[in-house]
This record gives C-alpha cells, structure tokens and sequence, in this order.
C-alpha cells in the first residue's frame, strides 16, 4: 500500500501521523471501511481503517447457524443512510488516511480523506455534518479536528438533519430477508426484467451475494452459464485457492463490489439464484469468461439469456489466445489444416444414426461421425430371442426413422463438414467394444445442422461430458436446446407412445420364401425399393418399403466382372475391372429410391430383373461405361436394343473391359434408292426460341384473325377491367396476364406456388412467365380458344441432335435466336414424335436450310436417320458436319471428340 514521506516536523516535537495512500474496496459500516493498494502480480494487499472519534449505528447482523438460539440482529436507526453515504462517496475512489491509534487487538484507528491528501474532504467530519454519526461520548473538543467534529454536530442538529431529526429513525431499518420460501416463483414474477441491487460479498469470481431493491432480499447469486476457479474449503476450515481463483475474485470484486448494478434472475438453483449482472460498464459473465478467469458450464448456459453463443464466442476467444486456466489449453483440431477442418463433400452413404461416408474432392472416402449425439440403442436388460440375430436397423427403436431421416435428406447431397474433434482409438473392455479412430464433425446442409435436426425430432440424444472435456460440438448449446425441446414435445425416443416395430422379411437366400414371392413381384411391375447394400456391379440388396421385406437382386441382361470371393481355404481373386464396376454401382444407387422389375430368380433365391435410378437403367449404364458385357440373356427383352446400342459404343471406345476388343470387318451393302421426300413448305412466324431448341410458331395465314381478337379483347378489358386480386388462379386454367409491356394476352396457368407466383404460359406466342395473381384476370368467354384455338405451336428441328451440354446448347440457341427469332419463316413437317412435330425451317428470303446452317456452323451434330425418304438430305447434313469438323468450328474446335468422350459432350455416336 502507498504511503507518502512523513510531514517535516523539529527532532523533539510530537510524531506527525504518516499519511498513507489506498483506494476504497469496502465499506463496513458508518465508520469503517477496508482500503486496498494497487495490484502487482496478483491481488494486492488490504486493510481496515476505523474512523477516529466518530460512532455511526450498527448494520444488522444475520445469527450464527451454529448457534440455533440466537436471534438476527436488526439495522439501528440511521445505519444503513450511514452506510450507503460512504459507499456511495468512497467506492472505488482514492483516498488518504493517518493512523491515529492501533488497540492491541489490532484494530486501526485513524482520519480519512478523500483524493491524494489531506487537504481533500475529511470524511469523519462530512458523516457527522449529515447527521450519520456523532462524536464518541466523553470526548472534549481539546484539538482542531476534534473542534471541527464538534461544530458540525452542532450545525446538524441545529438543521435537523439525519437522526437529529424528528421522530426515532424507524424509517431507516430495513426489513432484511435472508431466505426465500419459494425461490423458483420467486424468480418467475420477476419475468426476467433487470431487477436494482447492491453487490454486498464477492465469494468467488462467479459466485456473489447481493442485496436485492427496493425489498432488502440478501440473496446469493450464481452468474448463468460461466464457473470460475473457487477456494475448496479443507478438513481443518481452511481453504485452498484453486488456480487464479485468488484473480477472478479481485476481477469481480474490483468492478462490482457494493456498486450499483441490476440483475436479471434467469432461474434457481437450490436457495442460490442463476443470474447475470449488468453493470453500466459491462457484462461481468462474458469479460470473466474473454480475460479466461471462467470457463462455460453446459448446466446453466441454457438459461442465460443474452445468448449462450455470446458465451461460447466469449470462452473461444480466450481459449485461443491461452489466457489464465487455458494456459496449457490446445485445441482438439489443433493438428489439422485448414482444409481438413472444413471442407465440403458429397454424402455417399448412411452408415447408422450418427455416421456418414462422404467422398471429397479429391475422390478418397471419410467416415464422419456426428459431433456430440448418441444414436437410438436398446435401454435395460435386452429382450432379443437369444436364438434371434440383432438386426440395429429394424429391432433399435427408432434407429430405423433416423437412418431414413439422414438417408432423404443428405444422399447424393453435398454438405458442409467441420471437424469439431477427433475420438482416438479405444480398446476393447468387458463392456465396451474396441473403437478406431472417429473424425467428428458438425454436418450442414442449406444451413441445416443435420444433428440438432436429428436432436430435435427425438431421432437421436445429446452426450453429456465431463466439464473440462472440450471434445464436443461446436453447436453444443443449440444440441441441448433441441433436446430440451423434442423433450418437452413428446417428441421419438421421449414419446410416451407405443414404440414403432419394424417386421422386415429377410427373403435373401430363403429359396422357398422366394418362389411363394416371385409371382407376387412379377405382376406388380415396377416396384420401388432402397439400395441396402451393394455386394457388386451387378448384385445388390434391397429393401422394398411396401412389402417390408429384403431381397438379394442381380441385374439381368448382362454379364458383370466378378469380384474377388473368400472360399475356403483360398481366397479367389476377382476379375479385371471388378472393383470399378462395384464403385460405380455403389456411387450411383446405394441408399437410393430406385424401380426394379422382377423378371425370375436363379436356384439361390436371388430375384433378377431390371433397376432403375432416376429413369436410367443400371444394366445399360454398367455396359455403356464399358464396365459389363451384354449376356445373351437379354436378346429376349425389352432392353436388348438399348443395350446393343450402349455396348457398341462402348466397344468404339476400346477402354476397360473392351480394351482388347477387334473390330469385325463389316461387308459393304449396295445403296438403296431413296423413296421420295414429301416437301410442302407453309409461312409462319416464328414468335418464341425455347432453351431446349425448341421453336414456337404462329401460322401467318391466321395472323389476322389474333389480331383482331386481340384489338376486341383489349377493348373490352378496358371498359370492363378485373378486379385487381379476385382471380384465383387454378392448374390448367385458361386465363388472361398482363405482360411487362402492360398489355393483356391470353394464357394457361401451368403451375401455382404461391398468390405470388403463378406460372402461365402465353397461348398465342409460346413465351412463359411467372407472374402475381394480381396481374391475372378471367378469360371472357368471347376470346376463348372455342373462338380462336391457341396460335402458338411447338416444333423441333429435324435431322440435328440437340446438345446436352450446358454451353454447347446455349451458343446453338443463341444463333436461332439472333437469326429467326420475331421473323416470317417457311415450314416443312418431315416426321412426327412423341412430343412434337419435327420439321426443317428455312429463311424466307434467302430459302437456306436453317437447321443445316446450325451444322455447317458446327454448334450442332447430325442426327442420322434410317429412312429412305431422308437419305439425300442427310447426306447433305453430313457433309456439312464434315466441313465443320474440318474447318475446326464450335463443337469440333478441339477435334473429333466422338470416339473416346462423346458422352461428356451429350453426345452419342
């Protein structure tokens, strides 16, 4: 503690009092208070100094527990005022003080003054001039300062103030309230709004007792969410300070200590309340927590109510820069690079309720675990037939909606992973198995967090750790909190209902449960059915939903390479191309809702038939990626064409199984004269270009006709115009819709999402838009198509093949726009198909072939056809294509990339 040099005095006089320096932590009473030094290293040192010649009331006092027949002792009158006129005046602030008088106890007795010297405000004198104190009895005025003392009583009793004022000072005795009986309604009337305190005892860093107004509650409060290092109390009543608990409670004391502050109560804890304390200077909970004198507590950070992110963020930002009890403190990441913390991958299989396999960029596979939840398990003694094998799937309650859960929404998906921490391998203990090392992350997707998703549907419960365990999720609160909720909502595992059963038949292998089966699923056509497993290319199996039972299913019509098998004695090595043809299959179905048709089952019991995913079939997809042969099987159904036709090319390409492939010599066929080809070009208006290359036109002939519909129905629109919102559109419906122009036109509406977005499609000129219903309007009977039919008709361009390439197919449209698009056209219907009629398109003016000038340009392919009316023309187109390819133009700018890549360009041979 400071102290300045002694005042000059002679050798011989009396002793000048030292004057000393501190600042005010504490005010006892009236006329004591404890004054601290400055900290150096660590909390500095203190003392009590007792004001000289002055007595100020006695503040209450609470009984002793240990002694059940004394009684609490009240305030006296004009104690409290006393107290909080010092607290008020003197917290936190510097003072001087002399030490007049030391009793053999100890205790100090002195003058203080508040600033750096004593020519500051002597406070003794300042109590008594208020009438808070008065002059100790029996003491005579023989001194300056005691004269001084002796005025200012006179003055205050001459004023009437403090307790020289009327009546007996009742009105300053506060009725203190040490116990609540009910802390919890206690807590809930205050509906956590900022309630005025006094903070009267810091016990530790987190942990404090205040005096709560304008009601006097005397209460302990434990800050929400945070726990700082305490003094741990020893068998001889000593107590040893855990580390920097000795600093977190001067960090507190030093802002907080008998200042005014608010508390917002958040909930109780036996008598003690969970609170946060508001001081005007700052949050003590989140600056304990950033200059690392806390640490989060996952049992209270639920009810903080400033945001537990606040917290976390708080708790992160000392843990990184290892501040105080996070010294020795390394990050469970901490060995991992960047790329390997985050990344994003595509979700390649579910394994149970809390695992995922992903496959990254660089085309390697990881196994994710899901940070800090457990998945669905049997609880107790287990109930299983013992002669019964455990099936998790389908005999853990509600282990099965997880899996579905996880399987719709993340398969084939990409998602967000951050690595929270990796579990290292465990061994094996009599109750627990052996674990390999897991990677556990925090998995989102669309800004999902798939484990609170689980958590919150009941599919999966939160892991509770030990306080100082940092493995766990970074999203811990958000889990709890999801788990708080599907509690309180009944939600899966803590449902009161009866527990879902799932009764899968596992027909794989069973011979005699198949043939019963077999007639079944060959009249039901296609059946939909999940990919379980994949065993290889072409063996899988299946769980089909609507049946609820497990088939094994080989691809028919084709001939796989076989994998590697285990026989005994031997392992048997597989085929050339085996795992390839695996992986590729594994990639595309499994855990996937594909179609399969059940055509017949070999002697094992396995079904065979034709799968489909997403309209493809496998069986000719394995052939056109060279990865299977066609079996003579196939001749006799419906797929032999397109599988003749995947085999061809992929024979063309002589990679894989067909590295080694010899093309046959092919004998050459005489020409055939070519039947006449039927050419009636009619005018139209070509009025819409759409991004598949496909064309709408108006007939010119008619064009009058809309015209003058379109006069009369804008005229009567005018004089009778819709109510702006009354229209409800409908699927189907025809309609009228302003365009951007502002003029009405009729339409059909093809879909509704919302009011606000109503999809139409404009009759007469094949444009489509998605419009407000406000901007809709009912058709009136006299423009209906009965009147005029729609003008607008779709046609495709023969004799070409529409790009699958994105860009390709874009630069193809974007030359039919610029050349046609709002201009008078000739059309010729050369063949027609299930979606439109195909037809050659030529300029009026100049006649050239439209869809001929696209190949010569080389931004589109010819399409080769068979018949014998179309030999002269396509002969044409080819030699156009040839000119291109030759010339090196568009599609053709790197070369004929036909034989090796076609299929990367959309294209097929």
């Amino acid at each position: 503690m400071a102290s300045s040099a002694q005042s000059g005095g002679t050798s011989g006089g009396p002793a000048v009092p030292t004057v000393q320096r501190g600042i005010v932590k504490m005010v006892l009473s009236g006329c004591a208070i404890i004054v601290r030094g400055q900290p150096r290293g660590g909390p500095p040192p203190e003392r009590q100094i007792n004001l000289s010649n002055i007595r100020a009331g006695n503040l209450a006092r609470r009984a002793a527990a240990t002694q059940p027949d004394a009684k609490d002792t009240p305030d006296e009158p004009w104690a409290f005022p006393a107290r909080e006129f010092l607290r008020k005046k003197l917290i936190g602030k510097e003072v001087c003080f002399t030490i007049e008088n030391k009793t053999p106890q100890g205790r100090e007795y002195g003058m203080i003054y508040l600033g750096k010297d004593t020519n500051g405000e002597n406070i003794a004198e300042s109590l008594v001039a208020e009438g808070l104190a008065t002059r100790r009895e029996g003491m005579r005025a023989n001194n300056p300062e005691q004269n001084r003392l002796s005025e200012c009583e006179e003055q205050a009793k001459a004023a009437k103030k403090g307790m020289w004022s009327e009546g007996n000072g009742s009105q300053t005795i506060r009725d203190l309230k040490y116990t609540i009986e009910n802390p919890r309604h206690f807590v809930d009337s205050r509906h956590q709004k900022p309630v005025n305190a006094i903070i009267e005892h810091v016990r530790d860093g987190s942990v404090v007792r205040a005096l709560l107004l304008p009601d006097y509650y005397l209460v302990t409060v434990m800050l929400s969410g945070i726990k700082c290092p305490t003094f741990r109390r020893e068998a001889d009543g000593s107590e040893t300070p855990e580390p920097f608990a000795a600093e977190a409670k001067f960090f507190t004391e030093s802002r907080l200590l008998q200042r005014d502050v608010q508390i917002i109560l958040e909930s109780c804890h036996n008598q003690n309340i969970l609170g946060t304390i508001l001081h005007p200077n700052g949050n003590i909970t989140e600056l304990l927590l950033k200059e690392g004198f806390a640490r989060c507590v996952d049992w209270s950070i639920a009810v903080y109510t400033r945001g537990a992110e606040k917290l976390r963020a708080a708790e992160r930002f000392a843990k990184e820069r290892r501040l105080r009890i996070w010294r020795d403190y390394v990050a469970p990441t901490a060995n991992l690079d960047q790329k390997d913390k985050q990344f994003v991958a595509k979700v390649m299989q579910v394994l149970n309720a809390d695992a995922i396999v992903v496959k990254l960029n660089s085309g390697d596979y990881k196994t994710i675990h899901l940070s800090s939840i457990r998945p669905p398990r049997l609880e107790g003694e287990n109930t299983q037939d013992k002669n019964k094998k455990l099936r998790p799937l389908y005999d853990i309650p509600y282990m099965f909606e997880a899996r579905e859960f996880l399987r719709k929404k993340l398969i084939g998906k990409k998602v967000n992973v951050t690595v929270d921490y990796i579990r290292p391998a465990s061994p094996a203990t009599e109750t627990v198995p052996a674990f390999s090392e897991r990677t556990c992350a925090t998995v989102t997707i669309g800004g999902i967090n798939i484990a609170e998703a689980l958590v919150s549907k009941g599919l999966a419960t939160v892991i509770r750790y030990r306080q100082d365990d940092d493995q766990r999720s970074s999203h811990y609160d958000e889990l709890l909190a999801a788990e708080a909720r599907a509690i309180k909502n009944g939600k899966g595992l803590h449902s009161k209902k009866e527990v879902p059963i799932h009764r899968v038949a596992d027909i794989s292998g069973d011979t005699q449960k198949a043939k019963q089966f077999l007639p079944f699923l060959q009249r039901a056509g296609r059946s939909e059915a999940v990919v379980e497993y994949v065993f290889s290319g072409s063996r899988l199996k299946l769980y089909l939903p609507k049946e609820t039972c497990l088939i094994t299913f080989l691809l028919a019509g084709i001939e796989c390479p076989r994998g590697a098998r285990n026989l005994p004695g031997l392992v048997q090595e597989g085929e050339p191309f085996s795992e390839e043809a695996t992986l590729f299959t594994k990639e595309l179905v499994l855990q996937r809702e594909v179609e399969v048709e059940v055509e017949s089952m070999d002697k094992a019991g396995n079904f065979i038939g034709w799968l489909h995913v997403d309209g493809a079939n496998l069986s000719v997809l394995l052939v056109e990626h060279a990865l299977s042969k066609v079996h003579f099987t196939a001749e006799r159904s419906a797929y032999y064409k397109p599988l003749l036709s995947a085999e061809e090319t992929a024979k063309q390409k002589k990679e894989k199984v067909w590295a080694h492939y010899e093309e046959q010599p092919v004998e050459e066929v005489a020409p055939v004269l070519e039947e006449e080809r039927s050419a009636s070009y009619k005018p139209v208006f070509v009025t819409e270009i759409t991004d598949d290359l496909h064309f709408y036109v108006q007939d010119v002939e008619t064009g009058t006709q809309l015209e003058k519909l379109m006069e009369n129905m804008r005229n009567d629109i005018a004089s009778h115009p819709p109510v702006e919102g009354s229209y409800a559109p409908r699927r189907g419906e025809f309609c009228i819709a302003k365009f951007v122009d502002g003029e009405w036109y009729r339409a059909r509406v093809e879909k509704v999402e919302s009011p606000a977005k109503v999809h139409v499609f404009y009759i007469d000129y094949g444009n489509r838009e998605i419009l407000p219903s406000t901007r809709l309007g009912t058709l009136p009977p006299a423009f209906s198509i009965r009147v005029l039919p729609a003008q607008a008709t779709e046609y495709a361009f023969a004799f070409i093949q529409v790009p699958q390439d994105e860009d390709a197919r874009t630069d193809a449209v974007d030359s039919v726009v610029r050349d046609i698009q709002n201009t008078q056209c000739l059309l010729n219907v050369e063949h027609l198909s299930a979606g439109c009629p195909h037809v050659t398109l030529q300029f009026a003016d100049s006649k050239g072939d439209v869809g001929l000038g696209l190949v010569k340009e080389g931004l589109v392919m010819v399409e080769v056809r068979k018949e014998k009316q179309f030999q002269k023309v396509i002969t044409e187109y080819l030699n156009a294509q040839e000119s291109a390819k030759s010339a090196r133009l568009n599609l053709w700018r790197y070369g004929d990339f036909r034989a090796d890549d076609a299929d990367e360009f959309g294209y097929s041979r």
